[in-house]
């Protein structure tokens, strides 16, 4: 199979995950924190470790603490339903957010009944128009800001020094989305003043589904989403009051974040600018490619990261996508990828697009591949 859905879940993953994987699910995968044995000091020693690796990466001093969740959706609606909205009266986001922001938000609004408003974008090109957001944020202050750092629909990425420069500004609250760009754009996360930012494991860290999370700030108070058993104040009816364990309720994957803390030493190992630089590079190369098809309309902005999104004359992306799995063996993504109000500013809703997601293990001759198809598809449409 040629990969291209990246975006989605990086694949295949480095070779040290699953050695470690399987090595913890046989010889420590106890429940970590949770017993004086050996084992579970080995799975806690995991646990601590991979929690100061991911502030490592993401350059966090000691005002911050990282959680580990299940997803990057439960650690988004974990901050988000977490923040007393009783001084929130207005939230920025941009159009490229996942449902993950979107569905949560609209949730809220109508609980609590704040406004939404949109950063505004380029009027001649997919920018972030930043000396027009700079008078938005003049005219309504923001209280919450939430912005996705890569868009997984045309791998636009946000201007965040500057953004988060004016939220400073105005003490808003600032909540990153990186589960496109952690592990693959190096962020300051201290320099940049973020509230919270959020990871998702499975995606540019190559670790594997159920190792997410988010780093914050231990000055912003949240609600805990869920309640029950951390292994601490066990007494108390009241969840403890610490981060991490205040959002931690129930056991934790340690298999997968085993995995994480592999992918992690893997990733220190390679350089996450390495891996920048070849996705960047395989991106030009598949751009040239698909510009050769009188056929294909690429959809985007700045050369962001490793994704393409594209439509196909007189073919709904859905048929693509079928005919570049059933005749190809090519994977990649169609519709509107959970982000339907990117597609609605890119023009491409409701149908979507078809989306093609570059990861480090791709290379020349997976573009050669696609190239083959794509001429059967335009010689046979």
């Amino acid at each position: 199979m040629i990969y291209f859905d990246n975006a989605s879940t990086t694949w295949p993953k480095p070779w040290e995950v699953y050695t470690e994987m399987e090595r913890c699910i046989k010889e420590y995968g106890v429940n970590a924190g949770r017993g004086q044995y050996k084992a579970a000091a080995k799975a806690g020693a995991i646990l601590k470790d991979t929690r100061d690796s991911i502030k490592d990466l993401l350059h966090c001093n000691a005002n911050y603490e990282t959680v580990f969740t299940s997803s990057a959706t439960e650690a988004l609606n974990t901050i988000l339903q977490g923040i007393d909205f009783s001084k929130i009266k207005t939230v920025y986001i941009t159009h490229f957010e996942h449902n993950s922001v979107l569905r949560t938000l609209f949730y809220l609004q109508k609980k609590y009944n704040f406004d939404i408003i949109k950063m505004n974008m380029s009027k001649t090109s997919p920018e972030f128009d930043l000396a027009s957001i700079k008078s938005q944020f003049a005219n309504r202050s923001p209280d919450l800001i939430v912005l996705t750092h890569a868009s997984n629909v045309c791998g636009l990425v946000a201007p965040v020094d500057d953004i988060c420069g004016l939220a400073q500004k105005c003490n808003a609250i600032t909540v990153l989305d990186m589960s496109q760009t952690a592990g693959l754009i190096d962020t300051n996360i201290t320099e940049l003043g973020i509230s919270a930012a959020v990871f998702a494991g499975h995606k540019t860290l190559y670790a594997p589904f159920g190792a997410a999370g988010f780093v914050i700030k231990n000055n912003l108070p949240l609600k805990p989403l869920l309640y029950g058993g951390t292994g601490l104040q066990s007494s108390s009816l009241e969840m403890p009051g610490g981060i991490p364990e205040r959002y931690e309720a129930g056991s934790k994957n340690i298999q997968a974040i085993a995995g994480l803390h592999s992918s992690l030493e893997w990733l220190r190992k390679i350089g996450i600018k390495t891996i920048y630089d070849k996705e960047l590079a395989l991106k030009q190369e598949l751009i040239e490619l698909l510009s050769e098809f009188k056929n294909i309309k690429i959809v985007g902005g700045n050369p962001g990261i490793g994704i393409v999104s594209c439509v196909f004359d007189g073919y709904a992306p859905d048929n693509i996508g079928q005919v570049l799995d059933d005749k190809f063996d090519i994977a990649v993504r169609t519709g509107l990828h959970c982000a339907p109000d990117a597609h609605k500013f890119l023009g491409t809703y409701p149908a979507g697009t078809v989306r093609f997601s570059l990861g480090y293990s791709n290379d020349k001759s997976d573009i050669l591949r696609l190239g083959e198809a794509l001429k059967y598809i335009a010689d046979n449409g």
